[in-house]
């Protein structure tokens, strides 16, 4: 199936599973440097890769990054889409993260993904039904 396919069938919900998986990661991260001297906790700026994956006319758009010729990397996110994160409480050590703030995030982001994943899913099982032809087997 091609990606434009895709992209009618489930519309940004693909890309919005994705940036929610690499945010997740990024908060993991953050939660295993809380202890980390200087360590700058990291979060995915939502709104602006979703902004820039389905095309929004109001930021730049996202370009592809080829590895090689012919090939596509597969990570849509790049750095530049990190923000830092603004501490509640400065920390002695130059530490920005709040293991409090950080697992509430984790928790919400994870919400988030499987909602997109659920919608997923279903659309894939309205598109299982369609193609049965209503539920004759």
């Amino acid at each position: 199936m091609s990606s434009n396919t895709l992209d009618n069938v489930f519309g940004l919900s693909s890309q919005a599973l994705e940036v929610w998986q690499r945010r997740s990661e990024v908060i993991a991260s953050n939660l295993a440097n809380a202890d980390t001297p200087n360590y700058q906790a990291r979060d995915v700026d939502f709104r602006q890769v979703l902004q820039q994956a389905s095309g929004d006319s109001s930021s730049s758009n996202l370009e592809l990054n080829t590895p090689t010729q012919g090939q596509i990397n597969t990570t849509t996110q790049s750095a530049d889409a990190l923000k830092y994160r603004v501490p509640l409480q400065p920390s002695m050590d130059g530490n920005t993260v709040d293991s409090q703030v950080e697992q509430s995030a984790y928790a919400s982001n994870m919400v988030h993904y499987q909602a997109s994943l659920s919608f997923i899913n279903s659309a894939i099982q309205t598109l299982r039904l369609a193609i049965n032809g209503g539920g004759q087997s």
